[in-house]
């Protein structure tokens, strides 16, 4: 029998499979052996290797149908998925050229350079015009001198005109408006700075301006070398096929690694809801919470008090809902090497082209025999589910606009096995939109969302384009199959009971929270009111106001374990008194502020209660341990050392702790 023919696409696919074997040995030798001192031989190894994959993606590329000695089914497809094999691995190789060489931003000149930069400055001064006839061998020797000194008798002085936050040892976090001393300018644009309190760090001098014009002739040589910045760094792509993979890894995201090593679906991207959570307080629950001013700022815009009755005065907010999250199917699931550590959706509103709330987060469960569908906790039946776990919750947003909506974000937080890098996935988002065209709210009842691929400003991305890939047919039957392959959120919105109704009417305009917590932000709502609104000598005055609860509140609600302490103490307390009391105001707030410092104050400040940390089991048991002791030696009125194997331990004194300070906190 005659040898099967081979055509020139199987014959790419076998060339690809031997350089991913290749790749494959060599990242295991890498990353596993100690490359201290051969460094060397394994850049030149990836080179060769990022030459065999361009080479066989150019005579991939020549290819067509004609060529093959028999048909082939699903030609282009093939194609299409080995060009995309190729790329995988060609990112493959920038990463390890990036972990095998020090990025070239921090590569500043050694002294015995600066040196030797000083003595041929007059040289270049007089050379400058020949400079410009130059082969491109000669100016690549002028971007290897990046370093130029300012002497400290012209040092310039910068402002900074947007923040920058250091990502790399080495660099210099700024703030807008600061003005910073540049100590040396090298040419790949990263400036040597030194702040007012005297560190010292790499900015990128794009967020610089010129801030004295003292040294005019400096200004000049600065204005000079922008340009020459500019043509040398487009010379500079052409240096060396090193240089080249050193630039692009660095515009390469980590999501983007994942994907092209096959570790997660291609619609999956960095989550952008958990980005804008550690950029600061801005989108937490305890910054929502303060009160906000008025435009005058001589006032408050949202909180009021009731002269008759001494109660939060109740405001009515364009929407005022409660939803329940019911589960999530189909949703793709990283590949081998990543570990999922917590599977949440994040929720809050927005529309359509920014976060207009706080970002809420709920923890998700899955069946080991069913990672692709979500769960959510049960109805709450004792009132101690924790509130990272109930998907029960409240929306309320005053915002006049049309395009308001809800934006659900689905993520994982995961760490690979290999390197130990954390990192937060988004694994699709969903949009339910709160008003039709007429403006009118839409129907309270239960949603099926489709799930989007990409972050919520791409439109028409798939979460995984393998889950309808080689769908055919427009019939109806073909249509219902492919819908049930597709990922889906499924929801409830709900109008709040009476009871529910007026509780959400005390708090903040603009809110996004757990329903089981409802109850606690009422009553700091009111300890807030009479602090604000009557305590004061004078709407005018701004002294610190001596209240350990307001100084302190904000910080468990970004704490979810003590928010769960809190509410549980507090329910306890409620238990135990009578009737009439639960209808006494002033009663009320004497024992929760009583509830408060007995059992949550101190663990606040306690030593041995290490700092949360998202998704971190170990540290998370270790708070529950610490907490379950503390709350134990309340109720119990024990030594706190029964239920530990040492005595308490607390943090150093602070008079931030006792005191609140209206203008900082105050939106």
């Amino acid at each position: 029998m005659p040898p099967k023919r081979k055509g020139p696409l199987q014959t790419v696919q076998r060339e690809t499979d031997d350089i991913k074997k290749q790749v494959d040995s060599l990242i295991k030798d890498a990353r596993q052996s100690d490359v201290s001192g051969r460094t060397e031989a394994y850049q030149s190894r990836c080179i060769h290797l990022q030459n065999l994959v361009e080479e066989t993606t150019r005579k991939l590329k020549k290819l067509t149908k004609a060529d093959e000695p028999a048909p082939v089914g699903n030609y282009d497809q093939r194609k299409m998925e080995e060009e995309s094999r190729l790329r995988g691995i060609e990112e493959q190789l920038l990463v390890l050229v990036l972990e095998l060489s020090p990025p070239q931003k921090h590569e500043g000149g050694s002294s015995q350079a600066q040196e030797d930069e000083e003595e041929e400055d007059s040289e270049e001064d007089s050379e400058e015009d020949e400079s410009e006839d130059e082969s491109v061998e000669d100016e690549e020797d002028v971007v290897t001198k990046t370093t130029e000194q300012i002497p400290e008798s012209g040092t310039a002085t910068y402002m900074v005109i947007s923040a920058f936050k250091g990502e790399q040892e080495g660099d210099l976090t700024i703030q807008m408006g600061e003005v910073l001393t540049i100590l040396s300018k090298n040419e790949d644009g990263w400036w040597l700075a030194q702040d007012s309190k005297g560190n010292k760090g790499l900015v990128p001098k794009t967020y610089l301006k010129r801030y004295s014009d003292q040294d005019d002739e400096d200004y000049e040589d600065d204005e000079a070398s922008e340009d020459e910045d500019e043509e040398i760094e487009s010379k500079r792509m052409h240096s060396s096929n090193l240089d080249s993979v050193r630039r692009a890894i660095t515009e390469i995201d980590a999501t983007d690694v994942l994907s092209a090593m096959g570790a997660i679906p291609a619609g999956f991207r960095s989550s952008t809801l958990s980005k804008l959570l550690d950029e600061g307080i801005t989108y937490r629950r305890s910054h929502y919470i303060q009160p906000e001013l008025s435009q005058s700022k001589l006032s408050f815009k949202d909180l009021f008090r009731d002269p008759d009755t001494g109660k939060v005065r109740q405001r009515t907010a364009r929407t005022s809902l409660t939803l329940t999250l019911w589960s999530c199917k189909s949703i793709p699931t990283p590949g081998v090497g990543v570990q999922v550590l917590s599977r949440h959706i994040r929720l809050c509103a927005f529309d359509g082209t920014q976060v207009l709330s706080n970002i809420h987060t709920i923890r998700a469960t899955c069946n080991a025999n069913n990672v692709k569908t979500w769960s959510f906790s049960p109805r709450q039946m004792t009132g101690n589910l924790p509130s990272l776990l109930d998907r029960d919750c409240f929306l309320r947003c005053n915002l006049d606009t049309p395009e308001l909506g809800i934006l659900f974000e689905l993520g994982v937080t995961y760490i690979r096995n290999s390197t130990g890098e954390r990192g937060d996935l988004s694994c699709g988002w969903a949009f339910l939109k709160l008003f039709d065209a007429n403006g009118a709210p839409v129907p309270h009842r239960t949603y099926e969302l489709l799930v989007h691929g990409g972050t919520p400003y791409e439109k028409d991305i798939e979460v995984d384009p393998s889950l309808t890939r080689g769908a055919t047919g427009t019939g109806m039957f073909q249509q219902m199959m492919l819908s049930r392959k597709l990922p889906k959120l499924f929801l409830k919105l709900k109008s709040p009971n009476a009871r529910t109704r007026s509780q959400l009417s005390a708090l903040p305009d603009t809110l996004v929270g757990s329903l089981s917590s409802i109850h606690l932000l009422v009553l700091h709502r009111q300890l807030l009111a009479d602090a604000l609104l009557m305590n004061r000598a004078t709407m005018q005055n701004a002294d610190l106001i001596c209240s350990p609860l307001l100084a302190t509140f904000p910080e468990i609600m970004d704490q979810t374990d003590l928010l769960d302490a809190l509410r549980k103490s507090w329910l306890e307390a409620e238990s135990n008194m009578k009737r009439s009391e639960k209808r006494d105001l002033p009663l009320l707030k004497r024992m929760f502020v009583r509830v408060y410092m007995d059992n949550i104050y101190p663990l606040l400040y306690s030593a041995d209660l290490p700092p949360p940390r998202w998704a971190d089991e170990m540290v998370e048991n270790q708070r529950a341990r610490v907490i379950f002791a503390s709350l134990q030696t309340t109720s119990t009125q024990e030594p706190f050392h029964t239920h530990t194997d040492s005595p308490p331990r607390h943090q150093a004194f602070d008079i931030s702790q006792l005191t609140f300070d209206l203008l900082c906190m105050a939106q």
